[in-house]
């Protein structure tokens, strides 16, 4: 049997804020057979990339960047001077372009390999379990037997990020609410603010279809947007020396500011759908290319919210730099419920995926349709519920955030690149040993950040429940 035969089911990747138009297409793409006859040369730009897969409704270069910068920009983004009271004014300012940089990279390595091996299997565009799956078919023989487990496993971590996304969420939905509630109406426990979302959330996650979500997440997209526009005008208010705030905070701090930076910066698995989904997918990389331009807007938006959050409060600054906006200004205290309904009415998509992966393995036990359904329905229901007992047991919206980037964030943006370059160029000779020699450089990074990140986490959520 010949690799391509081997390659199983091509599963389409999605990220937080992804649209009806990016589902429709990849489904699109992914019913479509590949072309036998089509020639291989890589000298040929529209290789691949652009025919014979081409979408039903592609996307601009413009179009493609609003959804790579949505996709990006959630709840990290109001984590960030969190960050850098872990890391310190000065080095979490300097580190996070770094980051930025590394992850930005390593995208394009997933690129890069994805259309490598598109050539090299003839196959049609590719998810990012499926780049791992055929850079395992692709790289040394005793390895080609575990690309199915590899798949498995990326598709775990997958789940397991947006999963530890929709925990976030109901914490940073409930804190949000707790802050506004005891100051206008009854000082009620954290845990009965969560406990009132839970029936709404359940209910609002039983809509199966996702072009029913689509005008929900436009509207949450519109609040959000508008809620940071005015969040940004708090933080550059009376704004205090630099002389202030701690250049370097603590090397024991430090792994908490690498599971926070990389919650945020992890993006990767958008990247794919959205570069399929383009008119000119060729357009995406480069140095100019959609993908850079939409990094450095990011990357300078999470610097700047960092920067001038922790400079504006200090140690003081929380989880959530909504929560340090002043109690009683009416702006404030509507950009924090603003802020909370744009993230409540985003857990369906985050929800979305996790069922897209799990569903299937079920969907073929049943054979009546309104027990496939009634089976959805629950499944949807206890993921919910999943989410919920999650959050209940750490209602730290910044040590949860630290703990869900360190665990599956750095292996979806930092380790599980590296390790799909190196197996699809192997071996190669030439320039294969500096790219072997550069990636693992940065798989013993991210393996460094998983581990430290995660201990100082858990270590840090034991003390938290010491405290309380």
């Amino acid at each position: 049997m010949r690799p391509e035969e081997e390659l199983t089911e091509p599963l389409i990747e999605y990220d937080n804020l992804v649209d009806l138009k990016l589902r429709e297409s990849a489904l699109d793409m992914k019913k479509h057979e590949s072309n036998s006859g089509q020639s291989s040369n890589s000298s040929d730009e529209s290789c691949l990339l652009l025919d014979p897969h081409k979408p039903t409704h592609p996307t601009s270069n413009l179009d493609t960047l609003i959804h790579l910068l949505k996709g990006n920009i959630g709840t990290g983004i109001l984590a960030m001077p969190d960050a850098l009271k872990n890391a310190g004014l000065v080095l979490g300012t300097v580190a996070l372009p770094i980051l930025g940089l590394i992850t930005t990279h390593c995208m394009h390595m997933l690129i890069d390999t994805a259309q490598l091996l598109r050539e090299r299997f003839n196959t049609g565009p590719l998810g990012y379990a499926d780049v791992v799956e055929a850079a395992f078919q692709a790289g040394p023989a005793p390895l080609k037997r575990f690309s199915t487990f590899a798949r498995r496993i990326l598709n775990i971590f997958l789940c397991i990020t947006q999963l530890g996304f929709c925990c976030v969420y109901f914490v940073f939905v409930g804190t949000s609410n707790k802050q506004v509630c005891d100051r206008y109406l009854i000082d009620i426990d954290l845990h009965w603010h969560m406990a009132i979302l839970l029936l709404p959330m359940i209910f609002l996650n039983l809509v199966r279809k996702l072009k029913y979500l689509a005008p929900i997440s436009l509207f949450a997209n519109f609040l959000q947007f508008g809620a940071l526009a005015v969040i940004f005008v708090y933080l550059v208010k009376d704004l205090p020396d630099v002389s202030e705030r701690k250049s370097f905070a603590s090397w024991s701090t430090l792994p908490l500011y690498f599971g926070t930076a990389i919650y945020a910066f992890e993006g990767i698995g958008m990247v794919l759908p959205l570069q399929n989904n383009m008119k000119s997918p060729s357009d995406f990389g480069g140095c100019s290319g959609v993908l850079n331009t939409g990094m450095v807007i990011v990357t300078c938006l999470y610097t700047a919210v960092g920067f001038f959050g922790y400079l504006r409060y200090g140690d003081e600054v929380m989880g959530s730099i909504t929560l340090n906006l002043p109690s009683g200004d009416l702006l404030a205290e509507s950009v924090k419920l603003i802020m909370a309904a744009a993230i409540f009415l985003s857990y369906p998509l985050q929800l979305y995926v996790p069922v897209d992966l799990i569903w299937p393995q079920f969907k073929r036990r049943f054979d009546d349709e309104s027990a496939e359904k009634f089976a959805e329905l629950s499944l949807r229901t206890s993921l919910v519920i999943l989410t919920f007992v999650f959050a209940m047991s750490i209602p730290n919206i910044g040590l949860f955030i630290s703990l869900v980037g360190a665990v599956s964030s750095s292996f979806l943006a930092l380790i599980f690149p590296p390790i799909v370059e190196t197996l699809a160029n192997w071996p190669s000779g030439g320039r294969f040993y500096w790219k072997f020699f550069k990636n693992f450089i940065i798989l013993i990074f991210g393996i460094i950040g998983f581990l430290t990140g995660t201990y100082a986490s858990l270590v840090a959520i034991r003390d938290h429940f010491r405290a309380t």
